[in-house]
C-alpha cells in the first residue's frame, strides 16, 4: 500500500486567474484600474513600461512520486490600459500560445579551491591588528 501511494500524482497550483464570468463585468473603454481592482483584484504582475498592463498568471504542475514536477497548464490574463488608465483590451493566453522559458540557475563557484574548512579556520589565526580593538 505504501509503495503504491508513493507513485500517485501530486498536483500543485500557483497563482490566480480570474474566471471568465468575472471578466464579463469589465467593460473595455469604460472601466479603469480602480474598477478592475474592485471586480477581479490586484494582479501579482504588472507591465514594466509605464504600468501599461496587468497580468494574472496561474500555472499547474504535476509530479509523480519523487520525479521532477512538470507544468501541465498555464493561463495568463492580460488587461491592458491606455495612458489615462482606462481598459484597452482583455486577452487570455494558454500554455499552447507561448513558449516555455527555461530559467537557468546561476551558481557562483567558490574561489577557494583545494582549501579545507580547517585550513581556512586556522589560517586566520594571527591575522588581526590588536589596535583595531582598542579604539
Amino acid at each position: 500500500m505504501l509503495l503504491l501511494s508513493a507513485c500517485s500524482n501530486i498536483d500543485r497550483k500557483h497563482g490566480y486567474v480570474p474566471e471568465a464570468e468575472d471578466l464579463e463585468f469589465i467593460v473595455v473603454g469604460v472601466d479603469t484600474k480602480d474598477t478592475v481592482a474592485d471586480v477581479i483584484g490586484q494582479p501579482s504582475t504588472s507591465g514594466i513600461l509605464a504600468d501599461s498592463g496587468w497580468y494574472y498568471v496561474e500555472s499547474r504542475f504535476r509530479a509523480y512520486g519523487f520525479r521532477e514536477s512538470t507544468e501541465i497548464s498555464r493561463e495568463v490574463v492580460a488587461v491592458s490600459f491606455d495612458a489615462d488608465g482606462v481598459v484597452e483590451n482583455i486577452e487570455r493566453f494558454g500554455l499552447e500560445d507561448g513558449q516555455v522559458v527555461a530559467i537557468s540557475r546561476r551558481v557562483t563557484d567558490s574561489n577557494i579551491k583545494g582549501v579545507t574548512f580547517l585550513r581556512q579556520l586556522f589560517g586566520n589565526i594571527g591575522n588581526f591588528n590588536p589596535g583595531d580593538f582598542l579604539n
